[in-house]
């Protein structure tokens, strides 16, 4: 079984699990079969997720905030992250199992009815020293590089495009979006390094089609369990999604709330360039990326609203990318984020200041479950959520699963009577 649910997990389908299992492991297996074995011990890993999150919330507030018995305090060079986003995937349950989700997404002809929102989180066990002063505090010239910048501009454009539209297959913008952010930020690429983004040591994952508001505690109990609560230093890291947002504030409040650089720099170079020629547009965007770099963000809200005065205000008839509506976008999510947007400070201190990793994850598991011809029934996708989270887990949850598993069998098989 353990061979079966590997294949099924691994493999971009049933099928292709159910090849490997006769190809590589002789054992003949059909596709049927490897989706029943999947769907039953993805089942049995949902009921303990769903016993675990229970016990935790039934916890007092004191030993929530706290690490748990046997977990060992993490030290002060380390750095306990959090993050969350959104993938997609198909449902198609003609079984009528739906589990409980806050979209009720119409056919419209534009996003598709079948396709539908599931929730990734991200936890990560980080390394890195703190500092007297910001160790970077000019910004690297991977972020003010023309062709890079307008490179990252349209990957972030065709992954909100992907996730408005969720008609058709990306070519995966998530995989190009940490290429950039990742070579931006490594020393490696800049003549003077002077600053190291924190090392990843450890990460663990979460998956569920269940509702935000649902996905919160799953979220906050698998931290827990970690001991990241009780951990010095800690950060929550995400982009500028409602959603993300009040998870943070409702479970991770004690967290270091951290917008996305990234996402940021989109806003900033959107409005520089709006009704600019690229010459003038491109010093504005130098210009306000670096107060962002420093988290100087109230000059850049201050030069965006004079901006705004001299365009007007939007007009109803105004389309999503004219100027005017560019820059009061702009505006309104720098002015809703300014306080998540201390970046010199984070650098000071040892913390990431992108979602690359978070990016990274959701790719990984639309890899398994997203696709034009792949449909799930509710409960099929959140068990494979849940098994594709502990496959990609480096605490590997499925070797203790197992062995508690068969530790757990008495020899006997149970029947069912028929109702």
């Amino acid at each position: 079984m353990e061979k079966i649910v590997y294949a099924g997990t691994t493999n971009s389908s049933f099928e292709q699990g159910s090849h490997d299992l006769l190809k590589l492991a002789e054992i003949r297996v059909s596709t049927k079969q490897v989706e029943r074995v999947c769907h039953r011990i993805g089942k049995e890993r949902l009921a303990e997720r769903e016993r675990d999150v229970s016990a935790y919330e039934e916890l007092p507030l004191l030993e929530r905030k706290a690490a748990p018995a046997g977990v060992a305090i993490p030290t002060t060079a380390h750095v306990a992250v959090v993050g969350c986003d959104g993938g997609r995937l198909q449902i198609l349950d003609r079984q009528g199992q739906a589990i409980e989700t806050e979209e009720a997404e119409a056919d419209d002809g534009r996003s598709g009815k079948h396709w539908r929102e599931d929730k990734i989180g991200l936890l990560m066990m980080m390394a890195s020293a703190e500092a007297a002063s910001d160790p970077c505090p000019e910004i690297p010239p991977s972020f003010v590089d023309p062709a890079r910048i307008l490179k990252l501009a349209r990957e972030l454009k065709t992954k909100t495009a992907a996730r408005e539209e969720a008609a058709k297959e990306s070519s995966s913008p998530e995989a190009s979006l940490e290429a950039l952010t990742n070579s931006a930020l490594d020393p490696a690429m800049d003549p003077k390094p002077t600053w190291t983004p924190p090392k990843v040591l450890e990460k663990r994952m979460v998956g569920s089609r269940v509702r935000w508001p649902d996905f919160g505690p799953i979220l906050a109990q698998a931290a827990w369990s970690w001991g990241f609560f009780a951990t010095p230093r800690k950060a929550f890291i995400a982009d500028g999604s409602d959603n993300n947002w009040t998870i943070w504030r409702r479970h991770f409040s004690s967290f270091e709330p951290i917008l996305d650089f990234i996402h940021a720099l989109s806003y900033v170079f959107a409005s520089a360039m709006a009704a600019r020629p690229f010459a003038d547009g491109w010093r504005t965007y130098q210009e306000w990326i670096g107060w962002t770099w420093t988290g100087d963000v109230a000059q850049v809200i201050e030069a965006l609203r004079s901006r705004q005065a001299e365009l007007g205000e939007p007009l109803p008839e105004d389309g999503e990318t004219h100027p005017r509506q560019v820059v009061s976008r702009s505006l309104s999510y720098l002015e809703n984020h300014q306080s998540q947007m201390k970046y010199a400070a984070y650098r000071r201190v040892g913390l990431p200041i992108t979602s690359s990793y978070v990016e990274s994850a959701v790719k990984q598991f639309n890899q398994r479950v997203k696709g034009t011809e792949k449909f799930w029934s509710e409960r099929g996708a959140e068990a494979m959520l849940q098994l594709r989270a502990d496959h990609l887990s480096d605490h590997a949850p499925l070797a203790e699963f197992w062995q508690s598993r068969q530790e757990k069998q008495t020899g006997q098989r149970p029947y069912r009577m028929a109702s």
